[in-house]
């Protein structure tokens, strides 16, 4: 039996996320008060259902202090777990909810929504890291729906490290979701060049470009060298993700190029996902390895 459990930050595309899962053949069920998740779990595993996904917020209140307790109430009769966590900054999920004109579920007569967005994030801050963070800050609804696609085709496999490598741009804020950042904006950017402006990292004439730069070499060494020394030890933590996210100014030529040239060299090792926040935004580029 595979659950996936999907929480985070009200406005921050849950919803999304669980439609996909639906979409996907789960049995889903939302808004589920965390103490009620596995006799819930007991119940549907007794009715030989094999997918299952629950969205569980703050909309249940305060319990859901126990869902850690839970999930490990769920690994102790050994029920493969995957657990999603959206998140995104306060300033665009204060645009979203202005925009939808929804009410979010912690605001109240003497409470802001901003105030409310604040209160729900430290009330959740400890859940960040039982599972996958996904910062949607930079991601339209098609984006967030490839990545819960990729997700899902992950669970299929058996759990091991993922290693993700996320390209991002530095005028876009850095990742929420990310556990390690590297900067390669010190690397000649190709956008001043009219005729690879328009490209990506991913094109051959801005590979080209960049891999006629011998700090680029230098710098894929470095990121490796750092990787290759420490990745073992993210793999004895106990670790089921690990995001590393590189950056350049606008995320779209020399922090794909990063992005991709490591996860080439990682994929043997681990398995290994790539994706480009900014290049998904106006074109959903995406790849998996």
């Amino acid at each position: 039996m595979q659950v996936v459990i999907i929480s985070g930050l009200s406005g921050s595309g849950k919803s999304v996320a669980l439609n996909v899962l639906e979409d996907a053949g789960y049995y889903c069920v939302d808004n589920l008060p965390a103490p009620l998740i596995v006799n819930l779990i007991d119940h549907l595993r007794g009715r030989q259902h094999r997918h299952v996904a629950v969205a569980i917020d703050m909309r249940s209140g305060e319990s859901i202090t126990m869902l850690p307790q839970q999930l490990e109430t769920l690994n102790t009769k050994q029920i493969q777990t995957r657990f999603i966590f959206l998140s995104a900054r306060n300033d665009i999920l204060i645009q979203r909810f202005s925009e939808t004109r929804r009410r979010h579920p912690l605001t109240a007569e003497n409470i802001t929504l901003e105030e409310a967005i604040q209160h729900e994030r430290e009330a959740l801050a400890t859940l960040a890291a039982l599972g996958h963070h996904i910062d949607t800050s930079s991601l339209g609804p098609n984006a967030l729906r490839l990545f819960i696609k990729d997700f899902i085709a992950e669970c299929k496999t058996p759990p091991r490290l993922t290693l993700l490598f996320e390209s991002f741009g530095y005028k876009h804020g850095i990742p929420l979701d990310a556990d390690l950042v590297f900067d390669v904006r010190c690397i000649p950017n190709p956008h001043y060049d009219p005729k690879l402006r328009e490209l990506t990292g991913l094109d051959p004439e801005v590979i080209g470009f960049l891999e006629a730069l011998p700090d680029v070499s230098r710098m894929t060494q470095d990121i490796r060298r750092f990787l290759d020394t420490w990745l073992p030890v993210y793999m004895r933590d106990n670790r089921v993700y690990l995001t590393v996210a590189i950056g350049c100014t606008g995320g779209q030529h020399r922090s794909v190029y990063f992005a991709e040239k490591l996860a080439l060299h990682f994929c043997d090792l681990t398995h290994v996902l790539v994706r480009h926040r900014s290049l998904a935004e106006y074109r959903n580029h995406y790849t998996r390895r």
